[in-house]
Formats: C-alpha cells, sequence, structure tokens
C-alpha cells in the first residue's frame, strides 16, 4: 500500500534497480529480430556472436581485463558460487582450507558452509565495529593447504569498503612463506558503477558482477578469471563460455549486461557528489531527529549510496512496513533473506546486540533519488516509530 498520491520513493537500489531505457533499447532486437543462436554457423547466429564479443569488450574494458577472462553466468550468486566450489573441484575432495570473513553475502558463506560439509576446512575472520577487515589478521590465517581467499568489496548491508589490494597482497606474502597457492576472489557485486572495477589495481584473481544491481537485466551475471585460473565447470554440456559454464548465453541480458556496466562506470564519477551529498543530509537528518538511532559501520569508509540504521525496541520488518504504508521502499539487512526474522549476520559480526540488530532498516540510493526523496523519509521515519512504539506488540 502507498501514500494518496502513488508515487514510489524507491530506496532499496542496494536489493535492485530498475533497467535503463538505453539498457532495455539494446537488448529489445535480440529478442526477436537477432534470435540465433551464437553457437551456430549461418548468419544470423553471427549477428548474436558479434553481440556476445561486443558485450565481453564492453566489460573487459571497464574491468581492465582481457575479453577472454570474461565468463557470463546467470547471476552473481552463480559467479560466486562457481568461483568458490569450481576451484575448490579442481582438488583432491574434502582437501584444502579457505579464508573468507564473517561479512560476507551468503552467497559466499552458504558455498563454503556446503565445501565444509564435504571435508573442506574454512576461517571466517571477523570485523572491527566499522566493519572493516584487519589485513595482517585476514593474511595471518593463511595455512600450507589454503587455496583460496574471499573478501567482498564492498558490503551489501553496511556498504563497507573493504582494502581488497592490500588484504590481496598480504594474503599472498602469506602465502609465499608456507608455501601455499593462494588465489583471491571478491564479491563486487555492490562496487559496480560506485567504485573502480580494475582487476589489477585490486590484485584479484576473480571477481563477481551482477547485472540487476547497475540497471541491468535480472538472470545475468559475471565472473572474471584470471587467465591460468583452472575452475571445474558447476555446468557441463556444450562447452559454451570456454568450457567453464554450459548452456546457450543469454545474448539478450548479455547484451544488457555490457551496456548497463558501460554506462555505470561512465557515470561513476559524475554522480559520486551527489550521491555523497544525500547521503549526507539523509545521515544528518535522522540523527537530527532520532537521537537514538545508530547509523551503522563508519562513513567514511563506506560508499554513500548505502546507509543502514538501526533502532532499539522496534523490529526492522514493523519499520519497513509503516515506511511502505507511507510509499517509501527500503529493506532490513539482506534482500536475499528478508522473509527472515532473524538478525543480519552483518551486524552482529560488528558487536551488535541481536535486540538491536533487529530493528535495522537499509536504505540504499540510485541514481534517480532525489531532495525530495530524502524530505519524505525524514519526514515518515519518525512518525512510523513513534506508532510502533506506541504499541508493546511491536517490541
Amino acid at each position: 500500500m502507498t501514500s494518496s498520491d502513488d508515487r514510489i520513493n524507491y530506496l532499496d537500489h542496494a536489493a535492485t534497480t530498475p533497467m535503463r531505457n538505453e539498457v532495455v533499447e539494446k537488448m529489445l532486437p535480440y529478442f526477436t529480430q537477432k534470435f540465433g543462436n551464437p553457437s551456430s554457423l549461418y548468419s544470423m547466429a553471427g549477428e548474436a556472436r558479434y553481440a556476445l564479443d561486443e558485450a565481453r569488450e564492453q566489460i573487459a574494458h571497464v574491468l581492465n581485463s582481457r575479453e577472454n577472462e570474461i565468463v557470463f553466468t546467470g547471476s552473481g550468486s552463480e559467479s560466486n558460487n562457481t568461483a568458490i566450489k569450481g576451484l575448490a573441484f579442481t582438488r583432491e575432495p574434502g582437501k584444502g582450507h579457505i579464508v573468507t570473513t564473517s561479512i560476507e553475502h551468503h552467497a559466499v558463506i552458504h558455498p563454503v558452509e556446503q565445501l565444509e560439509k564435504m571435508g573442506y576446512d574454512a576461517t571466517y575472520i571477523g570485523v572491527d565495529n566499522t566493519g572493516r577487515v584487519d589485513p595482517e589478521e585476514f593474511a595471518s590465517a593463511v595455512r600450507p593447504d589454503t587455496f583460496l581467499a574471499s573478501v567482498m568489496l564492498v558490503n551489501n548491508e553496511i556498504g563497507t569498503i573493504q582494502a581488497v589490494r592490500h588484504i590481496a597482497d598480504l594474503t599472498r606474502e602469506s602465502g609465499m612463506s608456507c608455501g601455499a597457492d593462494v588465489l583471491f576472489h571478491t564479491d563486487a557485486v555492490q562496487a559496480a558503477g560506485k567504485i573502480s572495477l580494475d582487476v589489477n589495481e585490486l590484485g584479484v584473481d576473480m571477481m563477481s558482477l551482477s547485472g540487476h544491481k547497475i540497471y541491468g537485466p535480472k538472470g545475468v551475471g559475471v565472473l572474471f578469471v584470471r587467465r591460468g585460473v583452472v575452475l571445474e565447470p558447476l555446468i557441463s554440456g556444450g562447452g559454451q563460455e570456454r568450457d567453464r559454464r554450459s548452456g546457450t548465453e543469454n545474448v539478450p541480458l548479455v547484451v544488457g549486461f555490457g551496456e548497463a556496466l558501460t554506462l555505470s562506470e561512465s557515470e561513476r564519477l559524475s554522480t559520486r557528489l551527489r550521491m555523497q551529498r544525500l547521503s549526507d543530509r539523509l545521515v544528518k537528518g535522522i540523527i537530527e531527529k532520532l537521537p537514538e538511532a545508530i547509523i551503522d559501520g563508519e562513513r567514511s569508509s563506506h560508499v554513500p549510496e548505502i546507509i543502514n540504521v538501526s533502532f532499539q525496541g522496534v523490529e526492522g520488518e514493523s519499520i519497513l512496513l509503516g515506511l511502505d504504508f507511507k510509499g517509501i521502499a527500503a529493506s532490513s539487512g539482506s534482500a536475499c533473506s528478508s522473509a527472515s526474522v532473524e538478525p543480519s549476520h552483518v551486524l552482529l559480526a560488528l558487536g551488535q546486540e541481536p535486540s538491536l540488530a533487529v530493528g535495522s532498516v537499509r536504505f540504499s540510493l540510485g541514481r534517480q533519488t532525489t531532495d525530495e526523496d530524502i524530505t519524505d523519509v525524514l519526514k515518515a521515519l519518525p512518525l512510523v516509530l513513534k506508532q510502533l512504539r506506541a504499541f508493546p506488540s511491536s517490541t
């Protein structure tokens, strides 16, 4: 249900984004006119194959990688699974060690947990109260049998930016000192369009991306795999994507991904100041109007687009319903687990008490966010909290 003017104030861009008109227009011909299978030999297939190559080139340009290092997948989650399981399955079953963090997306944590059930070992490094990983602590967890390290570039719930290059350098040094050949993966799904994705500057061997977080289509992801890295494909069949992900490529979605990433990167620097200004205004307004609010994480080491706020004595789900009634769309914790009433594992890792963590709300700004949107939130949020606190059953 929304407010009387039916205008949706969408502040959940970290969950998904609307497709840009330019992206839709670029995709449309490949649904109806240029629908050939890129693996076939006739001319229509050649058009589809050219479109795949063009999208691969666009993405490689943004990542500063080789075109043959780009693998198309069905989602960011699939990209994470392919990187983690695909590398593990090249080893002797159940042998080896993975180092990751306690605040990764579930698309990293759950595959690692699955591997643990199969006999692999894993270490989950904690974070400080701002959500930052200590690079030296992370690197010190490397053992002779460590084969993979995974650290997300930008956290999806609180927006923390990790020092991935520094962590990767120390991790490799630690690996060399104990005879471990450690590959480094980063989940960069929330980083695209916000910070640089240059894989050489970041020093990563694998990187996961998703189309629908950057105003592109749902159902398509990318995994950067540095040349020389061998993965066991999770999907076998026709040998597409250089035998790294079988199945006929979804040409329209791939075309949309390439266009969306190109546009997001081209506008990244020009939109940074506007995002920072809107974010600062929202945070300042929440603190002034609701002094009991806890702004999760240290703002100086976060992307401005993601603001997570916690409130004592109310549940985040109830806040969201109240905001939705007023035409404001936000989220509580990760969108992929919003049906759960469990406190966010990210906020618990920051040291929050469960009673506070369950009262969190995430506002995530995007290219269409306006000052009017921020004004609406600052008007509605105090009213929603006042109403909820008037009823003991809401706690």
